[in-house]
C-alpha cells in the first residue's frame, strides 16, 4: 500500500510541475510540486528513490511535452504510433535525469541528512546541466523556467543563469520537507529567508523603464504563415503573395518609426545565394527597400553554399544594411531530427523525419550584425533555449538580441508560449534587449530586466514596435557563464562519490562491532 502510494505522490509531482509552465501558466505551483517527491525520496533507498525520480519525470515530461508527436505524424509523414513511440523514448530519456537526481538524493540523505536538504538544490542544477549538456541537449523543461513572471526572483539569473531560479525553488521545497520529517522549524524558516533574500534583491536590481543613450526603435514581424506552406511545391504566385504580406506589414512598422525590422525564421522561402529568378527577384526587392527606406532588415533564409559536388544548406539569419554589404549568421546548433539525423548509425531509418524540413549544416561561429555604430547577435530559434550559446554572442559584443524562429509547426499548443518564457531568461541574462519574431507567434519585444514590453497573440498577423536601448555592459553571467552549475556539479559528484567511500566504511565498521560483541 505505501508503495502504491508513494509512486501516486511521485506521480503528482511531475503533473504539478508541467502545470506551472504555460499555458496552464498555474507558475505557483512550482513551490510545492517538488515536496510530495522529496518526501518520498527521503524515506526511501537509492533504487527506489532513482524509481520513484524516474516516475515523477515521466509524469512531467509526458504533459509539458504533449505537442511533440504531432510534429513527425503530421509534417515528418510518420505514423502516429511511431510517432508515439518516439516521443515516449524521448520523455524517458528526460526523465532518467529526474531518476537520477532521487538517486544521488536518497544515497547522500541516508548519510548525512542534514547535507541532504542542503544538497538537494546542488544536486538538482547538476541534472539540469547535464541535461543542457549530454548528448545533443535538451533543456526545455527547466524547473526555474516555470518562474519568467516572477519579475524579481528571475533577476537571479544575471548571475547563476536559469539555474539559480531552479536551485531556489528547490532549497525552499527541501527545507520544508526536512522540516516537516525532522519536526524543526529553522530550516522552513532558512527557505523562507533565502527566499525572500532573492525576491527583495532582484527587486532592488531592476533597472529604469525609460530610453537610454542610442536608443532606437525597433519592429518585430509576424506574418502568420502556417508550416503547411513550406510543404511540397508551394507556387511561385503563392510566395509572392506572402512575400508582399511582410512587405506590408513592414512598411507600417518603418511608418511607426522602426529604424531595425525583424522578420521571422522561414516566413517567406528566401536564399540571397540562390540563382533561380524567383530568389534573386526577392533579393534584389529587399535590398533596394532597404536601401530607399534606410531601414536594416533582418530575415531569416535558408543560404546554400557549394563546394565541388557538395552542397551545404545553412539555416541563416541575414542583416541587410541600407549602405553597406549584409552580414550573415548560420545556426550552430540545429534541431535533431528536425535539421539533421543525429548518430545516423544509429538513427538513419528516422531520416525522413528529418527531410520534412530540411538536412542542414551547423554554423562555425556566433557571427554579430552590424546596425549604426553597435552589434546585435541572431541566436536562431531552438538555440535560444541554451544559455552558454546565447552568452556567446554578448561576448562577441551583441549590444542587443534579435531571435528569430518558426513555432508554426507545433499550432495552438503550448509550445509556442514555452518557447517565449525561455526567451525571457536569456535577455536577463544577459541584460539585453530580446527582439522575437515568430512566423506563428508568439512574437515580442522583452527589455534586459525580462519585462515584457510588447507581445502579440498567436495565429495572428501582426507587427510589434518599441524603443531598444544598446547596452555594452556584461553581467556576471556574460562574463564567466555557468560557473554555478559547475559547482553545483561539483558538489553534487563529490558528495555522492563520498556517499560510496564512507557508506562502505559504515558497514564495515558494523560488521567489525557485530564481531566484538
Amino acid at each position: 500500500m505505501r508503495t502504491l502510494r508513494d509512486f501516486g505522490l511521485a506521480l503528482a509531482s511531475g503533473l504539478l510541475a508541467a502545470f506551472a509552465f504555460p499555458k496552464f501558466n498555474i507558475s505557483f505551483l512550482a513551490w510545492i510540486a517538488l515536496i510530495p517527491l522529496l518526501f518520498v525520496i527521503s524515506r526511501s533507498k537509492p533504487g527506489r528513490a532513482f524509481a520513484l525520480g524516474l516516475t515523477a519525470g515521466l509524469s512531467f515530461y509526458g504533459l509539458l511535452l504533449y505537442w511533440i508527436p504531432n510534429v513527425p505524424a503530421h509534417y515528418g509523414g510518420l505514423s502516429l504510433g511511431f510517432s508515439l513511440a518516439a516521443t515516449f523514448g524521448l520523455v524517458l530519456l528526460l526523465a532518467f535525469f529526474w531518476g537520477l537526481f532521487g538517486l544521488a538524493l536518497s544515497r547522500v540523505s541516508s548519510l548525512w541528512p542534514a547535507a541532504g536538504f542542503v544538497l538537494a538544490p546542488f544536486i538538482w542544477v547538476a541534472q539540469e546541466y547535464a541535461l543542457t549538456h549530454i548528448l545533443t541537449g535538451f533543456p526545455w523543461g527547466l524547473m526555474g523556467y516555470s518562474q519568467s513572471s516572477n519579475l524579481w526572483l528571475i533577476q537571479a539569473s544575471a548571475l547563476t543563469g536559469v539555474y539559480g531560479v531552479s536551485a531556489v525553488l528547490v532549497f525552499f521545497q527541501g527545507s520544508f520537507v526536512y522540516s516537516l520529517t525532522r519536526r524543526k522549524r529553522t530550516p522552513f524558516f532558512i527557505g523562507l529567508g533565502v527566499l525572500a533574500a532573492f525576491h527583495v534583491g532582484g527587486a532592488l536590481s531592476l533597472g529604469p523603464t525609460n530610453p537610454g543613450p542610442g536608443a532606437f526603435r525597433a519592429a518585430v514581424i509576424q506574418g502568420n504563415v502556417s508550416s503547411d506552406f513550406f510543404q511540397g511545391q508551394v507556387p511561385a504566385s503563392e510566395i509572392l503573395k506572402q512575400f508582399e504580406h511582410h512587405m506590408n506589414l513592414t512598411r507600417k512598422a518603418a511608418d511607426e518609426g522602426a529604424e531595425l525590422i525583424v522578420w521571422p525564421e522561414f516566413s517567406v522561402p528566401l536564399c540571397f545565394s540562390c540563382e533561380d529568378p524567383l530568389s534573386r527577384e526577392l533579393t534584389d526587392r529587399l535590398l533596394s527597400y532597404a536601401r530607399r527606406s534606410g531601414r536594416t532588415l533582418v530575415v531569416g533564409t535558408v543560404e546554400v553554399a557549394r563546394l565541388g559536388e557538395r552542397i551545404d544548406h545553412f539555416n541563416a539569419v541575414l542583416a541587410l544594411q541600407p549602405d553597406q554589404p549584409w552580414t550573415e549568421y548560420h545556426k550552430m546548433h540545429l534541431v535533431p531530427f528536425g535539421e539533421y539525423t543525429p548518430y545516423p548509425s544509429v538513427f538513419g531509418f528516422v531520416e525522413r523525419m528529418t527531410q520534412a524540413v530540411g538536412e542542414f549544416t551547423p554554423g562555425a561561429a556566433p557571427v554579430v550584425h552590424d546596425f549604426r555604430d553597435m552589434n546585435f547577435g541572431s541566436p536562431i530559434c531552438y538555440e535560444i533555449i541554451f544559455p552558454s550559446l546565447v552568452r556567446q554572442f554578448v561576448r562577441n559584443g551583441a549590444h542587443f538580441l534579435a531571435t528569430v524562429t518558426n513555432d508554426g509547426w507545433y499550432g495552438a499548443t503550448s509550445a509556442p508560449h514555452q518557447h517565449f518564457g525561455i526567451a525571457v531568461f536569456r535577455a536577463v541574462e544577459n541584460r539585453r534587449y530580446l527582439l522575437r519574431a515568430a512566423t506563428t507567434g508568439v512574437s515580442g519585444i522583452i527589455d534586459p530586466w525580462g519585462r515584457v514590453v510588447s507581445k502579440s497573440e498567436i495565429m495572428t498577423a501582426a507587427h510589434l514596435t518599441g524603443i531598444v536601448t544598446p547596452s555594452s555592459r556584461r553581467t556576471f553571467y556574460s562574463r564567466f557563464g555557468d560557473v554555478f552549475a559547475l559547482f553545483c556539479l561539483t558538489m553534487a559528484l563529490v558528495f555522492f562519490i563520498l556517499s560510496f567511500f564512507l557508506g562502505r566504511h559504515d558497514r564495515q565498521g558494523k560488521k567489525s562491532r557485530q564481531r566484538i560483541y
